[in-house]
């Protein structure tokens, strides 16, 4: 895993890499987490340049080829994005990250392979851990979209369980 954090630009963020260019690596479906990698935590719904990507990835997979792995799949965000995009589903009802349940059903709901679907988290020890466990691409958002105002508390354990898997995954042999 260490391979992941070294090749990860500090400042990644999903925007950073187009759909088209996804596609163009062999990816054909899309598993995104939402805190951090859509917005910040707590957020019910994405940032206006993350609508606009979302926009450009269901042109180019479409919506059913695109799901939410969300350990929080709650229901405002739910709500919008079945107002804005409602072919996009969010994966529940099975173990949390890093268990691959979410990217195994991910691949049977969108009728592809796991080698072929991107996994998109903040997170090493939970998404990109549960990508590597499925078979899936693991894409780290090093860069998580934060705010502190309101939600310092949040942001602090999130930023420092962050700091920790860094660490930790430095120190695996």
């Amino acid at each position: 895993m260490y391979w992941l954090l070294a090749d990860t630009p500090l400042s990644a963020r999903l925007c950073d890499y187009t759909p088209q260019q996804l596609a163009a690596q062999g990816i054909r479906a899309l598993a995104l987490d939402f805190d951090g990698v859509l917005a910040p935590h707590g957020a019910d719904q994405p940032l206006p340049e993350m609508v606009t990507w979302l926009q450009q990835a269901t042109a180019v997979f479409g919506e059913e080829r695109v799901v939410i792995l969300s350990n929080r799949p709650v229901g405002p965000r739910v709500s919008w994005f079945a107002e804005q995009f409602p072919g996009v589903r969010f994966i529940s009802g099975v173990r949390k990250k890093p268990y691959p349940d979410g990217l195994i059903q991910t691949g049977e709901l969108t009728a592809t392979p796991l080698s072929a679907v991107l996994m998109a988290d903040d997170r090493l020890l939970t998404g990109c851990l549960a990508a590597l466990c499925a078979g899936a691409v693991p894409c780290y958002i090093r860069h998580p979209y934060i705010c502190m105002s309101g939600n310092a508390g949040k942001e602090l354990f999130f930023a420092l369980l962050r700091c920790a898997e860094r660490i930790f995954v430095r120190l695996l042999p």
